[in-house]
Parts: structure tokens; sequence; C-alpha cells
């Protein structure tokens, strides 16, 4: 039968016989060496005493997929994906909780395997994860957290690793980027945002909070406001101090009823073309509330009418195939109003989809740095007055 007249499903299985099973091996050994060999009674002798790596599911220290939890985070580099926690929520105005956001990611992140079916992506055989843990935020202070966040995520960025952040509200947006622009050089920034809001405001409640990290991005010269791409704005939360902003400084806003009506390829590019105008490479920025809010009802502000989850991972994955992506936040899971981890299993889905598509266009792993990265930092502007 030719790939052409095959099914999604043969071709899923012919890929999955093409994966190595090294990493597999290599983890069970390990788990072995590390955890002692099982009791006498236990016939399967892949078992350890003490549970090491991926199983069971619900045992273990709950870093993201139960990868290398990496305590000296100097190594960073050695690895092609780093996983980093920034537990902030001062910055909400309205539902506080999103703190316990990337607790509750890691968590429900151990009913994943590395392996995805469909894709033909085994991740613990074709690239290198870690957890680096969580950026030291200091509560009731969003200025303090920002220098924080930025030197975290600007040590990772730099080191070669893909940073994947795990918010925390959204006005983690503005240091997180400010964190890539210090070793960006001379080189820019494009940003593609998944949300319902479009979070372009200079302050709000007389602060940088969740809803401006936009206003604040964009004022970096590495981050021009042209090439922000806003997908799936709408409902009834838009500031319209926000859209003031957007209108002035000309940004990009897809509504949920554009795309739908353009559709989905049609969406990516016109969110391809817009954000990599000019531009070297693509920061993600997604919002969980971005999806309708019967799926992810633990999320601080949400908004019924938003896109269909496999709207949402359709658009995400034919961008990341298509621009080189040079990191991903998921933000505004909020774990206190969250039914049964369906939310912080979304934000699980948007990032292991991410990392699977990294593989698949060969941006992941990396040979070497990207040209955008610049070994030396420099402080970017912040325009804060």
């Amino acid at each position: 039968m030719s790939d052409q007249n095959q099914s999604e499903a043969d071709r899923a299985l012919d890929k999955e016989n093409q994966l190595p099973l090294t990493g597999w091996q290599q983890e069970v050994s390990q788990g072995l060496d590390h955890g002692l060999e099982a009791a006498d009674t236990i016939r399967d002798r892949s078992i350890s005493t003490f549970s090491r790596g991926e199983l069971p599911h619900y045992a273990g220290i709950n870093t993201f997929l139960k990868a290398p939890y990496i305590e000296d985070v100097k190594q960073v580099g050695n690895y092609d994906i780093a996983i980093v926690g920034v537990p902030h929520d001062s910055g909400t105005t309205y539902r506080p909780g999103t703190r316990f956001g990337p607790q509750g990611i890691r968590k429900i992140s151990a009913l994943y395997t590395p392996y995805n079916f469909e894709l033909g992506v085994d991740l613990r055989e074709q690239v290198t994860l870690c957890d680096v843990g969580d950026v030291f935020t200091i509560p009731g202070n969003n200025e303090k957290s920002f220098d924080q966040i930025s030197k975290g995520v600007a040590h990772i960025f730099s080191s070669g690793a893909f940073p994947i952040i795990l918010g925390g509200d959204h006005s983690i947006g503005f240091p997180t980027v400010r964190g890539v622009c210090r070793h960006l050089g001379d080189k820019k920034v494009g940003i593609i945002h998944f949300d319902r809001h479009v979070d372009t405001q200079e302050t709000d409640l007389d602060e940088r909070m969740h809803t401006c990290p936009w206003f604040h991005a964009t004022n970096i010269k590495n981050a021009p406001a042209k090439n922000l791409v806003q997908l799936g704005i709408g409902g009834w939360q838009v500031p319209r101090q926000g859209v003031k902003v957007c209108r002035e400084r000309e940004t990009n806003i897809l509504t949920v009823t554009d795309i739908t009506e353009m559709g989905l390829d049609a969406a990516v590019e016109f969110a391809l073309e817009r954000a990599l105008d000019g531009t070297d490479c693509v920061y993600l920025s997604f919002d969980i509330d971005c999806i309708d809010a019967g799926f992810v009802p633990g999320t601080g502000w949400p908004e019924p009418g938003g896109l269909l989850p496999r709207e949402a991972l359709y658009l995400l994955g034919k961008i990341v195939q298509k621009a080189p992506v040079c990191g991903l936040e998921v933000v505004e899971v909020s774990p206190p109003y969250d039914v049964s981890d369906m939310t912080a299993l979304m934000a699980t889905r948007v990032i292991c989809d991410t990392m699977a598509h990294l593989v698949l266009s060969k941006q992941l792993p990396r040979q070497s740095k990207p040209n955008y990265i610049h070994e030396q930092a420099q402080e970017t502007a912040d325009y804060w007055q």
C-alpha cells in the first residue's frame, strides 16, 4: 500500500517500528542500579525496589514527565530541553492560584509516556529533557519576581537548551521575553500569543499585572509590536485600554470566529507571515484560557467561546513545524479551580505536542546553538516609568 493510501494509524504503526529503545533500556538499567533490584518474588526483573523513572505513573518525585531534576542549573546546557516552573500569581487581578500551576502540571504529566502514537515520536529516545525546578519568585512583589524570572530564562536560553516555562499568571510574559531578548544581540523575536485576552494594557490596578505583558515586551527593541500575533481573542473580558494599544501599535489579532471562518491553515499562515516579518525566531506564549472554558475550568479568567482543544493543538503544531521557535510558556493554569486535573492535563498536552513537533521539524535536538543566541548578555531597556 502506498504511503498516500495509508491511514494515520497504519503510518503510526510503521513509525513506531523504526524508533529505538535505547533510552528506555538505559532508564531501566539506571533504575536497577540506583533503586536496587526488586524482591525475589517479583518476576519482572526490570522493576526496582525503589521507584525510579517513568513507572509507576503514580509514584516517584514530580518532575515534568519524570525527567531528571537538575539541581545544579549550570549543567542545563547539557540537555536539549529544560523545563522551568514560575510559581507566580502576584500579577493576578481576580482569582489567585496560578502559583500552583507548575506543581499541578508536573503532577498530572506523570500520566503521560514520552511516546505519541499518531506523531511517531518518542521523546525519551529522540531528545534529552531535564527539569530545573522553579524560579525563586517573591510573593507580593511583581518587579523583584520579574527580575528573577528574566535572569533565570536568560540563563537557560543562552545555554542552548530549549526553555519551556510552566506558569504562573500571564504577567510573566514580559520578563520571560525580556530574558530571551537579553541574548538576542541585534536579532529580533516575533511573539505568537494564544489567548482570549489581549494583555496589552500599560498597567492594571496601577501595576504591571497579568493583563499587561505585551505592552512592556513590545517596548523592547528586539520584540517589535508589529510581530505580535494574537490568536483566539474575544468575549467580554478584553479591556478597551488594551484594545487601544493594539490599534495604536498595529499588532495582529485573529478572533475565534476569524480562525474558524478563514480556516486553520490560513490562520497559521497569517500568524507566521506577521510574526516572522523581519524577525529571526518566534516565542510562543500559550494562555490555557484560549481554549473554551468548558474544557479548561482551572484558570483565573475562564471565557466561553474559545478554541476547541483540537483546533488549538492543530494551530500550535503547524506553527511549530514551520517557524524557528526559541521558547514556550504555558500560563494561567490554576489548580485550585481545576476539575480532575483536566486543565493541567491540557497544559501538559500543549507542552508535549510542542516538543514532538520540534523533533519532527528537526529543530531538536540541536547540533549547535542557533545563530540568534548571542553569548553575551545585554540589558534590555525597561521603559518603566
